[in-house]
């Protein structure tokens, strides 16, 4: 069972999925406004927050990088209907763990919902901490070390990413792969998407040249993390 909060001032929608997780025997919370969902965040504490951006009295961008402040260990989905790239963009950047445009089906949303939770199982199989070096990843708690020791948090999707080609390290891994396992059916993300991600992680994998893991590009198919 999961314990979700649900931050929504649409109150046809706010009841629906209220009522449509409960029915699937999750422990739900609902708020309105951002004061509501400041104070159910800290009675409650959510494993999953459903997340609305246009709030009566605040964003929901803004509330979101204040809860990741405090707690990085649930799954955050923005549910918007500001479909434009820019603003999914800062909506991944947060820390959120998907983005759902409004209208979409219930279904669909708990289909998203258990990819990123069967996700984060596998993630749970890998140790505490790996260390190369000076370079270090906890994906338990979506973060990495640098050489410089500088301690990044990730999102939820770069660090999926970054542990799909932990575990096939030394082997190539290819986009259309790595799109179907992070974001599913999901018609947002294209092969520039995951170049993009690529980028970042290489930002701080490849900060050491002596213990360094090097994300190499592979001609026409994908990306090989090496581990030495």
């Amino acid at each position: 069972m999961l314990n979700i909060l649900i931050v929504e001032d649409e109150e046809n929608l706010g009841i629906t999925l209220s009522e449509y997780l409960k029915g699937l025997g999750h422990g739900c919370a609902w708020a309105k406004n951002a004061k509501e969902a400041r104070e159910l965040f800290k009675s409650e504490h959510p494993s999953v927050i459903l997340m609305d951006i246009g709030l009566p009295d605040g964003n929901g961008l803004d509330l979101a990088r204040e809860f990741r402040k405090l707690r990085k260990d649930f799954v955050l989905l923005f549910l918007s209907a500001m479909n434009d790239p820019e603003t999914k963009v800062e909506g991944l950047e947060i820390g959120a763990d998907d983005y759902i445009t409004k209208p979409f089906a219930l279904k669909e949303l708990i289909l998203r919902l258990n990819r990123i939770l069967s996700s984060q199982s596998e993630i749970n199989k890998l140790p505490e901490e790996i260390s190369h070096g000076a370079l270090k990843i906890w994906f338990k708690r979506y973060e990495v070390q640098d050489a410089q020791e500088n301690v990044i948090t990730l999102s939820q999707k770069e660090c999926a990413i970054l542990e799909l080609l932990y575990t096939k390290k030394n082997n190539a891994v290819d986009r259309e792969e790595i799109i179907e396992k992070i974001w599913g059916e999901d018609k947002f993300p294209s092969n520039r998407t995951v170049d993009n991600y690529i980028v970042k992680l290489r930002k701080w994998c490849e900060t050491d040249p002596k213990n360094s893991l090097e994300i190499q590009s592979i001609r026409s198919i994908g990306y090989k993390l090496i581990v030495n």
